[in-house]
């Protein structure tokens, strides 16, 4: 493998308004392309948006969806990849020939889908999917893989991806500055966002704090470190629908080390160069060597029933 410089974005998206989010898209990614980036990442739903999706009907939500590979989005985000020569990951609603809806990221490069992805644990409208399988895909010799927010926080999802592979691993999300049984937890105001240019320090108090950016690196850097991956994070800036997200898009190495991230408020994004050599050089991989599935395969294994609570939907549920 050869090195690979990925950038991870983050935007300001808009509820429902694909054509503008897609305009974002193209913009960052016409960016990140003319400073040598291979690939860039944008998060989950990045391009239908995503909390309004909680007052949809299954209607409108079968409105708003697309199927892959056929849908307008696909072949907008392939049309940007041939332009500016870059591969471009990007999430959305899908839905299917028998009116399923899904949480859906794709990876595009100038010939078209390379990668599908299904949330495996949706929860933001009742009327959607959950995916059933991981992905484990190609780009320029480096094996990668997708998880999509929740998802992440499943361990399990995360070493089962590594296991089938994937040395990157895309972690788009739509997190942070939201309310839970976590000390710390809660919204950001909203008025703090208006008033950023006046006031950025109260703003980027609450963003860093355990509201938001402590928080995530409680557990993402060991995500990386554990399995000796690079974990491409990709979050939203800005208000979406109701609730204020934080950005902090950034990539870590198989250390566990931040080697980029945006610390801006505006739409944004920043890359990194990945290089194969610390894949091997780091403890996770050979702590995998050091597996002994003889031991809790059974365990791991063992019948379980899914149990997910979310808390955080509404503004004043909490």
């Amino acid at each position: 493998m050869n090195k690979l410089k990925i950038a991870t974005a983050q935007f300001e998206h808009k509820s429902g308004d694909k054509s503008y989010n897609l305009s974002v898209i193209e913009k960052l990614s016409q960016k990140a392309a003319a400073e040598g980036a291979n690939i860039i990442a944008f998060h989950e739903c990045s391009i239908t948006g995503y909390t309004f999706a909680r007052h949809l009907s299954k209607e409108q939500m079968l409105d708003l969806a697309e199927f892959i590979p056929a849908g307008e989005s696909i072949l907008k985000l392939t049309e940007t990849a041939k332009a500016h020569n870059i591969v471009i990951l990007a999430g959305l609603f899908e839905k299917d020939e028998h009116d399923r809806l899904f949480k859906a990221y794709v990876c595009v490069d100038k010939n078209g889908l390379v990668a599908k992805y299904r949330k495996l644990h949706p929860f933001i409208n009742p009327h959607l999917t959950p995916g059933d399988q991981y992905c484990v895909f190609e780009i320029q010799g480096w094996k990668c893989g997708i998880l999509i927010c929740y998802d992440n926080n499943i361990i399990e999802n995360v070493r089962a991806t590594k296991l089938l592979g994937a040395d990157i691993i895309f972690m788009p999300h739509v997190t942070m500055c939201t309310p839970s049984t976590r000390p710390g937890a809660g919204f950001v105001d909203p008025k703090l966002w208006e008033n950023r240019e006046n006031d950025p320090t109260s703003l980027r108090a609450e963003f860093d704090g355990l509201k938001g950016r402590e928080w995530l690196l409680k557990w993402l850097p060991a995500r990386a470190y554990d399995n000796a991956i690079y974990a491409i994070f990709s979050n939203p800036i800005g208000m979406d629908d109701d609730q204020l997200k934080n950005g902090c898009s950034m990539i870590i190495d198989p250390f566990g080390d931040i080697i980029a991230e945006c610390r801006s408020f505006d739409d944004s994004f920043v890359c990194a160069t990945l290089v194969p050599e610390k894949l091997t050089q780091a403890g996770g991989h050979r702590y995998i060597k050091a597996r002994r599935p003889d031991l809790y395969r059974d365990i791991v294994g063992q019948s379980h029933q899914p149990e997910q609570k979310v808390i955080w939907l509404n503004k004043d549920e909490k």
